[in-house]
């Protein structure tokens, strides 16, 4: 593998992965391609951009010929780009269909048509529906409960019929929830880190006992990674990271870590259609070698240390349009809906 396009290579996880393969993969080139929506971000690319095995392309993976002038040049693509909040996708489903499903179809269509070696469809364990009991196999049936996650279900099952119908090298990977630096803190971690630091109210959806699978970026980029190399095209992999904890467990963790007390945590009324629980059978990548290498309580202080010595990347992003949605969509009028547990 020489040269590899990354799509959404500007987003949190994107952004870490092409940070990882310049760091590991000494030989390989990298083409971001990103449309910089409210998520991307070029700062999280600011420590690479003058790597020369890096260039980046400002561009919609829906546009037909921009994405095929870029993927005849390289070898292999690796799909991060999507809208990917699940409270965005009850507000506004449609974009979500736009980038999640036709914006892999026409990747697809180029990689057919220009014989990539490999195409990676980086997906998510929300495919599956909540999982009360036991853990989620590459096998089970796919039952997305929100317009986000039912985006990224037809998204996969598209590449996976060019494997199918084409014989297109197609690998998907469902990774669990992903956390560590760059995440745009509209989602829980990075939220609560940078609201906790200002005092500011926690708003945790329900009981808080809804459990997740927490794998650290740098673990799940390393996967892709991997899998990128070594995966069976046509095949499915689950990349968690064996970290199960209820959101208010990590919500206590994250205080603790920063030393701030448990009064900041407000139980709001909770989102449509919110999963109890995620969990991942990954014993399939690890029978090819593969493991994380971070455990769940180092890698989130490490995270939380990366939020108070980078308060330049999120603070910009917290006192403009984003905090003004925050607050008018799902923030302070949820804190105003006080649950009883």
């Amino acid at each position: 593998m020489k040269k590899i396009l990354v799509t959404g290579g500007a987003g949190f996880i994107g952004s870490n992965f092409v940070r990882y393969v310049l760091r590991e993969r000494p030989e390989w080139h990298v083409v971001v391609l990103d449309k910089l929506t409210y998520a991307g971000n070029l700062s999280n690319l600011r420590d690479v951009q003058d790597d020369p095995r890096f260039r980046f392309v400002q561009g919609d993976i829906c546009d037909v010929d921009v994405v095929d002038g870029l993927v005849k040049e390289v070898e292999a693509i690796v799909n991060f780009a999507a809208e990917s909040h699940v409270d965005r996708s009850l507000l506004d489903p449609g974009a979500f269909v736009q980038t999640n499903v036709y914006g892999p179809f026409v990747l697809l269509e180029a990689a057919k048509k220009h014989g990539v070696e490999r195409y990676v469809q980086v997906s998510t364990d929300e495919v599956y529906g909540e999982v009360l009991v036991g853990c989620s196999k590459e096998t089970d049936p796919l039952a997305p409960r929100s317009p986000y996650a039912a985006s990224k279900a037809g998204g996969e099952l598209l590449a996976r019929s060019y494997h199918t119908s084409y014989g297109l090298p197609v690998i998907i990977t469902r990774g669990s929830n992903n956390f560590g630096p760059y995440h745009y803190p509209e989602k829980l971690i990075p939220l609560f880190i940078t609201n906790a630091m200002d005092d500011l109210p926690l708003g945790v959806y329900g009981d808080g006992q809804q459990v997740r699978d927490w794998i650290f970026v740098e673990d799940h980029c390393a996967a892709i990674a991997f899998l990128l190399e070594r995966g069976q095209p046509g095949d499915i992999y689950n990349v968690g990271g064996g970290n199960e904890r209820t959101n208010i467990e990590v919500t206590r963790l994250i205080l603790k870590l920063l030393g701030k007390g448990e009064e900041l945590i407000r139980f709001i009324g909770d989102r449509p259609g919110h999963d109890r629980r995620y969990a991942l059978d990954c014993s399939k990548l690890h029978a090819l070698g593969w493991q994380p290498q971070h455990t769940f309580e180092d890698a989130l202080a490490r995270t939380v240390r990366w939020y108070q010595e980078n308060e330049w990347w999120w603070r910009p992003i917290k006192s403009g349009e984003f905090w003004e949605y925050y607050r008018q969509n799902y923030g302070a009028k949820g804190l105003e809906v006080e649950v009883r547990t």
